[in-house]
């Protein structure tokens, strides 16, 4: 992403080429290109799907390319080699747009639309799609207006768009055979039908949980079963949450604790899992698909459909390993969320604490808390509105130190109470609450919308420094032959890269995390510092 506003998605109003709108046609077996100017077509082509890099404004074309969905568009242009560099997803910005300006919402999506006063997107299978999309372009830029921070999260998010594309088409490096012993050694071999399918380590811990139970039919898989067998044996608690199980004192508990661990694991990213999503793919590559949805949390937090990629188990990163001659640099954002608070809330006394690799430990350092410990649940506590225990203890020091920020979100949590809508640095708009009562019950929906909206503004703004991110990785790595961006994970991205090559790819991540925070927050001395390791496993990074 390029230090200034305009690079990023410029305004209706600025000197620019045309926009080339790119629609599907025929299931995508024709793809249709054309010049789109305030809300009209001008030099309409048709291409074969094959034969679209062709168009020679395709190839050299300095604007914004426009589609109403990147999946169904930007991997026939990557697979005709056309360059994406600045794109208007009217699919996604719709939906930033129709909280932040209170568009029309969202009702059903087709490579024809209608444009109308009444229904922004309503389903129109006769209307011509491409001057549909040059109306719904026209009406976003009229909406955007002079907002710069709405331009730039039109442009962010809709290049977001085209990475999780270009994500989901890599996949992520995964070695089937490194995963099988990892989970060997972590829940012992597989078993057959006789014990459900669990591995051994597994079994006997069921063993052990129903002899400690007296219980020799108990199903441990099984909240229910295992609840009232708890109950039964005096253990009185109202869930199987392992936090509640720990506040017992029973010879169940150690073994339930474990199982329940194993279990996930297994459940989570085990032989099944493996089985469903690592694929080898055309080149011979063991690949694990994932499938990023952008924007999928309504902060704008990314999401993923069916994997489970943005939560893998720690015990198997081991198998997600570079290929020959490959490395993986993974690259972690630190304290991403408390550096996004500082700058938002233009706090320099926490961006201050923040320059250096450990925000937690320079509040230590500078007497604002007395334990690393303190620091994050005091900071965690003030960005979730936790209010007990020892983020409690610590608030009021925070408050002391950094007013400013803590200001920032507690103004937030306040306007959430009030039913009014919050914004993030750049202009994401959170959703207006459901309706609440005025009584007890009412404060405490009221109460926890404002947590909601607390959060929100924070998490948002570091999801925009993400996107950012992302995008400047992206155009770093783009002229070095073999590197690839394979996964992102909210604060952390791994990009693979020939071996000679890992730690220059690795300085330019570091640079693309300083870029976005200029390009976001200007000249406010705020840092955005990066741990990036050159690996051959992603176990090896932590």
């Amino acid at each position: 992403m390029r230090n200034s506003v305009d690079d990023v998605d410029a305004g209706p109003g600025d000197a620019r080429p045309p926009d080339l709108g790119v629609v599907p046609l025929d299931r995508g077996s024709r793809i249709a290109v054309a010049a789109l100017v305030d809300g009209a077509v001008r030099d309409e082509r048709i291409h074969a799907a094959a034969d679209v890099g062709q168009d020679e404004r395709l190839r050299a074309h300095p604007g914004r390319i426009v589609w109403q969905d990147a999946r169904a568009v930007a991997p026939v242009l990557l697979d005709a080699g056309v360059a994406i560099d600045r794109v208007r997803d009217v699919r996604l910005v719709h939906r930033i747009l129709a909280e932040a300006r209170g568009l029309p919402g969202e009702e059903r999506w087709s490579r024809s639309l209608r444009t109308d006063a009444e229904g922004l997107f309503s389903l129109a299978p006769e209307a011509e799609p491409l001057p549909a999309l040059a109306e719904q372009l026209r009406l976003q830029d009229a909406a955007i207006g002079g907002d710069a921070g709405l331009a730039m999260l039109a442009g962010a998010e809709s290049m977001g768009a085209v990475v999780a594309v270009e994500l989901s088409r890599e996949g992520l490096p995964f070695d089937r055979a490194r995963h099988d012993a990892l989970l060997v050694d972590a829940l012992g071999e597989r078993t057959g039908v006789a014990t459900a399918g669990r591995p051994r380590r597994m079994e006997a811990l069921a063993g052990e949980i129903r002899e400690a139970l007296g219980e020799p039919a108990l199903n441990p898989d099984s909240p229910q079963e295992v609840l009232r067998a708890l109950r039964r044996a005096g253990v009185d608690v109202a869930s199987t949450a392992r936090w509640e199980l720990r506040e017992h004192d029973h010879p169940v508990i150690e073994p339930l604790v474990a199982y329940k661990r194993m279990s996930r694991l297994h459940t989570a990213n085990g032989w099944a899992w493996a089985q469903r999503w690592a694929r080898v793919d055309e080149r011979g590559r063991c690949r694990l698909a994932i499938e990023y949805v952008p924007g999928g949390v309504v902060t704008g937090r990314w999401a993923t459909e069916g994997s489970g990629a943005m939560q893998i188990a720690r015990q198997i990163r081991g198998a997600v390993a570079a290929e020959p001659g490959m490395r993986l640099v993974v690259a972690d954002a630190a304290q991403l969320e408390p550096r996004a608070l500082a700058a938002l809330a233009r706090d320099e006394a926490l961006a201050e604490a923040g320059r250096g690799a450990d925000l937690y430990q320079a509040l230590v350092d500078r007497g604002v808390v007395d334990s690393r410990d303190h620091a994050k649940f005091g900071m965690l506590g003030a960005l979730y509105g936790g209010t007990t225990g020892k983020a409690a203890a610590v608030l009021p020091r925070l408050g002391r130190a950094y007013p400013r920020a803590m200001a920032a979100v507690e103004s937030a949590a306040r306007a959430g109470e009030r039913r009014e809508r919050v914004r993030t640095w750049l202009g994401r708009t959170s959703p207006l609450p459901p309706r609440w009562r005025d009584d007890e019950r009412g404060g405490r929906q009221a109460r926890a919308w404002g947590r909601f909206t607390r959060n929100f503004v924070v998490q948002g703004t570091a999801a925009e420094w993400a996107l950012a991110w992302m995008a400047g990785v992206r155009r770093a790595i783009r002229d070095i032959e073999g590197a690839a961006l394979v996964c992102f994970l909210h604060d952390e991205v791994i990009v693979q890269a020939p071996a000679e090559r890992a730690e220059e790819v690795a300085d330019a991540v570091r640079e693309a995390a300083a870029l976005a925070g200029r390009t976001l927050f200007g000249g406010f001395p705020i840092e955005f510092p990066v741990q990036a390791a050159v690996v051959h496993d992603w176990s090896q990074a932590k």
